[in-house]
Protein backbone atom coordinates (compact mmCIF):
# COMPACT_ATOMS: atom_id res chain seq x y z
CA UNK A 1 0.00 0.00 0.00
CA UNK A 2 2.46 2.45 0.87
CA UNK A 3 4.84 1.68 -2.20
CA UNK A 4 1.15 2.29 -4.28
CA UNK A 5 0.68 5.50 -2.66
CA UNK A 6 4.46 6.69 -3.10
CA UNK A 7 4.37 5.63 -6.98
CA UNK A 8 0.81 7.97 -6.94
CA UNK A 9 2.70 10.90 -5.20
CA UNK A 10 5.61 10.85 -8.09
CA UNK A 11 3.51 10.31 -10.59
CA UNK A 12 1.68 13.44 -9.90
CA UNK A 13 4.62 15.50 -8.83
CA UNK A 14 6.07 14.35 -12.63
CA UNK A 15 3.15 15.88 -14.49
CA UNK A 16 2.73 15.87 -18.01
CA UNK A 17 2.85 18.32 -20.79
CA UNK A 18 -1.26 18.21 -21.95
CA UNK A 19 -2.32 19.11 -25.83
CA UNK A 20 -5.29 20.65 -26.82
CA UNK A 21 -6.80 20.94 -30.31
CA UNK A 22 -7.21 24.72 -31.09
CA UNK A 23 -7.99 26.92 -34.11
CA UNK A 24 -5.66 29.52 -35.62
CA UNK A 25 -7.20 33.13 -36.32
CA UNK A 26 -6.71 31.87 -40.33
CA UNK A 27 -8.78 28.46 -39.68
CA UNK A 28 -6.26 26.63 -39.37
CA UNK A 29 -6.15 23.43 -36.58
CA UNK A 30 -3.34 23.84 -33.99
CA UNK A 31 -2.21 22.22 -30.84
CA UNK A 32 -1.78 24.76 -27.94
CA UNK A 33 0.51 22.42 -25.30
CA UNK A 34 0.55 23.37 -21.96
CA UNK A 35 3.87 22.91 -19.66
CA UNK A 36 3.33 24.73 -16.69
CA UNK A 37 3.98 24.87 -13.36
CA UNK A 38 7.19 23.92 -11.24
CA UNK A 39 7.81 19.88 -12.04
CA UNK A 40 7.32 20.84 -16.12
CA UNK A 41 10.02 22.80 -18.48
CA UNK A 42 9.58 24.33 -21.78
CA UNK A 43 11.76 20.76 -22.79
CA UNK A 44 8.61 18.80 -22.09
CA UNK A 45 6.65 21.30 -24.49
CA UNK A 46 8.91 20.63 -27.40
CA UNK A 47 8.97 16.95 -26.41
CA UNK A 48 4.99 16.64 -26.78
CA UNK A 49 4.64 18.61 -29.72
CA UNK A 50 7.27 15.94 -31.16
CA UNK A 51 5.10 13.29 -30.02
CA UNK A 52 1.74 15.09 -31.31
CA UNK A 53 3.12 16.00 -34.44
CA UNK A 54 5.16 12.73 -35.47
CA UNK A 55 5.37 11.74 -39.14
CA UNK A 56 6.72 15.35 -40.73
CA UNK A 57 7.01 17.91 -37.52
CA UNK A 58 5.71 21.15 -36.22
CA UNK A 59 5.99 24.32 -36.83
CA UNK A 60 5.92 26.64 -33.73
CA UNK A 61 2.96 29.83 -34.13
CA UNK A 62 3.71 30.89 -30.67
CA UNK A 63 4.73 31.09 -26.88
CA UNK A 64 3.38 32.41 -23.77
CA UNK A 65 4.68 32.01 -20.40
CA UNK A 66 6.75 32.94 -17.12
CA UNK A 67 10.18 33.99 -18.00
CA UNK A 68 12.68 31.58 -16.03
CA UNK A 69 13.75 32.63 -12.58
CA UNK A 70 17.39 33.63 -12.55
CA UNK A 71 19.59 30.97 -10.12
CA UNK A 72 20.22 34.03 -7.89
CA UNK A 73 16.37 34.23 -7.36
CA UNK A 74 16.45 30.69 -6.53
CA UNK A 75 15.91 29.22 -3.05
CA UNK A 76 18.12 25.92 -2.46
CA UNK A 77 17.86 25.47 -6.51
CA UNK A 78 14.57 25.61 -6.65
CA UNK A 79 11.86 28.46 -8.16
CA UNK A 80 10.06 28.13 -4.67
CA UNK A 81 6.49 29.70 -4.26
CA UNK A 82 6.72 30.88 -8.24
CA UNK A 83 3.79 29.50 -10.50
CA UNK A 84 5.53 29.06 -13.53
CA UNK A 85 3.34 28.90 -16.89
CA UNK A 86 4.25 27.90 -20.04
CA UNK A 87 2.09 27.45 -23.71
CA UNK A 88 3.25 26.53 -26.69
CA UNK A 89 1.25 26.37 -29.68
CA UNK A 90 2.29 24.50 -32.59
CA UNK A 91 0.63 23.45 -36.16
CA UNK A 92 1.83 20.42 -37.74
CA UNK A 93 3.25 19.97 -41.06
Amino acid sequence: MNKTLALLALLALGGCATATETYLVDGQQALSIDCSGEALSWDKCYEKAEASCPSKGYTIVGTKGTPAVGEKDRTLGLNVGNYSSRTLTVSCK
